[in-house]
């Protein structure tokens, strides 16, 4: 029987329970249920709301039913809805009226969003931790290549040379970025909802503030309406899940053309390859491409919950039940993107002198050449028109701007002299990028240093963060 069947003469089909329930889903969170829980009932024995005795009863009541959760030995009937209506029934069950007691002055709305709230912020430390191993795995293979020249891409046609590492650099403070983005998720979930009860709060000397300090929550929500029916902080979460995705998508997209043929910079480990049912040579970078393609799925939760929340009224609704598939399915799924990319990037061989020899074509020393001759007097304007006659001339001639003598590029310009031709060398080109940022080895030197102290910052704050958590 329904926690809340007093109200009705008659009970719902089998269709309907299963249609109803969310149990197969917010089962997952039964930790933070019964924290929540145990948290509550130490606040209404310290308000003398409940009996101590009553107190102590529920606690290790739910301490034991955590325990059989834990050892797979407790199932929960489809019946129960809710993982908190089959704690609780579980709980009555178990110790009889004491367990009834438990939900004075609190409703499934508050509980619900509480336990939501911690379950989202274990989900973005857990993220965070993820995060931070391929920031790692990035920075040491940066460090392996910081003096591998590439050619740098505008476009998708060569630009100008790069150092790798300052290249997979990129990606380390994009994530940087994603580390902040979920960090604010983390703060947005963290204030707590308990004690709002349905909606307008409760008739009981309730102590919130003891509830939310005992689950580590910084504050407690100021509108009992809004507790209980926000999701703010869940779409934030999907924000920053939705984001990294997409960073993860571009980079999976470079593995995928780096380890092409026409590419060849890369090698991709036989652990983070597939091969073909029927062509015996191939060697396919299928996870990258599943990380990449993963990218929409994520997405797509983030769109889901949007739609499910808009043009909801205050306060609790029903439609909200939807709002944990979406969430877990999108922190699940990136976390596997994350450990999959992590590994391909740790593994993977760097073909140093293909990158080398791609880099020496396309003209990437036409930019040097132009800054050769605005730095003589000519304006820039004049000296790019004169390099895209020597690049002309190197088109028609099958050559590349390297090959080039010093009388062609005097024939162009009488500006140039003898020591334009180091703007021809790839190696000067790169070192000479020594601005904050650039692609110089010097640079990159520093950058990395840069990165490597950002990594070591936000893996404290994380572990700071997780040990704030009630339940991990």
């Amino acid at each position: 029987m329904a926690l809340w069947s007093g109200r009705f003469e008659s009970g719902q089909d089998e269709f309907l329970q299963r249609f109803g329930a969310s149990l197969p889903i917010d089962q997952r969170m039964y930790a933070q249920d019964i924290a929540g829980s145990i948290a509550h009932a130490h606040m209404l024995a310290a308000q003398g709301i409940i009996s101590a005795h009553d107190a102590d009863a529920i606690c290790e009541g739910l301490a034991s039913i955590q325990q059989d959760i834990q050892h797979g030995t407790l199932a929960f009937d489809i019946s129960g809805e809710d993982i908190h209506m089959a704690i609780e029934a579980e709980l009555t069950r178990r110790i009889g009226d004491a367990g009834a007691r438990l939900h004075t002055a609190r409703s499934r709305n508050d509980q619900v969003a509480t336990d939501t709230r911690l379950y989202a912020k274990a989900l973005a430390c857990k993220l965070m931790e993820a995060a931070l191993d391929l920031r790692r795995a990035l920075i040491e293979q940066a460090q392996r290549s910081d003096q591998v020249i590439m050619p740098g891409y505008t476009h998708m046609q060569h630009a100008q040379p790069v150092i790798f590492a300052h290249h997979l650099l990129a990606y380390s403070w994009m994530l940087a970025r994603d580390h902040e983005r979920l960090l604010a998720a983390y703060r947005a979930a963290d204030t707590c909802p308990l004690g709002s009860a349905a909606l307008a709060g409760t008739t009981w000397p309730i102590d919130r503030g003891a509830t939310a300090h005992e689950l580590g929550f910084a504050a407690c929500t100021e509108n009992s309406l809004d507790a209980v029916s926000d999701r703010d902080f869940l779409l934030d979460l999907l924000h920053a899940c939705s984001v990294m995705a997409v960073h993860l998508s571009r980079l999976a997209e470079e593995i995928v053309l780096w380890s092409t043929a026409e590419f060849g910079f890369i090698t991709l480990s036989d652990a983070y390859s597939t091969g073909s049912s029927i062509m015996p040579q191939k060697k396919n970078p299928d996870f990258a491409e599943l990380i990449r393609g993963k990218t929409g799925r994520v997405v797509g939760d983030m769109v889901s919950l949007l739609v499910t929340l808009k043009g909801l009224p205050l306060a609790y609704n029903k439609d909200m039940q939807e709002d944990k598939e979406c969430t877990f399915d999108a922190a699940d799924t990136l976390i596997d993107c994350l450990t999959c990319a992590t590994g391909m990037i740790a593994t993977m061989t760097v073909h140093a002198d293909v990158m080398r020899r791609a880099a020496g074509e396309g003209y990437l020393a036409a930019t040097d050449l132009a800054d050769y001759l605005a730095k003589k007097g000519l304006p820039f304007r004049q000296a790019h028109e004169v390099v895209g006659h020597l690049v002309l001339l190197c088109e028609k001639r099958g050559c590349d701007l390297e090959d080039l003598s010093l009388d062609d590029l005097q024939a162009e310009c009488d500006l140039f002299e003898a020591d334009a031709l180091r703007c021809l060398d790839l190696r000067s080109i790169v070192d000479a990028r020594t601005s904050q940022g650039g692609t110089a080895p010097q640079a990159v030197a520093q950058q990395i240093a840069h990165a490597t102290d950002a990594l070591a910052r936000d893996g404290r704050l994380c572990a700071d963060l997780g040990s704030g958590c009630c339940v991990q």
